[in-house]
């Protein structure tokens, strides 16, 4: 009796060996992707060489985004535009005072005079939205205009 339950319990260990053993040898199926386990060393390489190619394109892609971030910064972000009429003897609203800024607040205004005889146009530079030269009520107004819509 000692003998049937001894090759029973060797029958059911040898049985879930046997399930063990399939159950390792999918998992490592699905390790290798259908290679031999001793190809690991090369598999092993391979993903390597991969990472090494992915960090240098990580590398190369901020390097980029930080000089597009650059550029944007000194792109123009802030824009304002006013229309008015200086003198009484022209028609309608044909002058203007527009102001464009980069992120700092760096930038122009530019500011056209029409009359019916001539016409100016005048630039002055800003330094975080403040000019040397003193801005007309329009010009100050364009300036604040791009800081609002901002």
């Amino acid at each position: 009796m000692n003998q049937q339950i001894l090759i029973y319990v060797v029958g059911v260990f040898a049985f879930l060996t046997i399930v063990w053993a399939i159950f390792l040898e999918a998992r490592l199926r699905k390790v290798f992707g259908g290679k031999k386990p001793g190809d690991l060393e090369n598999i092993l390489r391979e993903i390597a060489r991969e990472l090494q190619a992915l960090h240098g394109s990580r590398e190369d892609m901020e390097k980029y985004l930080e000089s597009v971030e650059k550029r944007l910064n000194r792109s123009a972000q802030h824009v304002g535009i006013v229309r008015f009429n200086p003198f009484k003897d022209a028609g309608g609203d044909q002058s203007f005072a527009l102001a464009i800024m980069d992120e700092r607040k760096n930038g122009i205004v530019l500011s056209s005079l029409y009359g019916r005889d001539t016409s100016r146009i005048y630039a002055k530079p800003l330094d975080k939205g403040t000019s040397t030269y003193k801005l007309s009520n329009e010009e100050l107004q364009a300036v604040e205009d791009a800081l609002r819509k901002s």
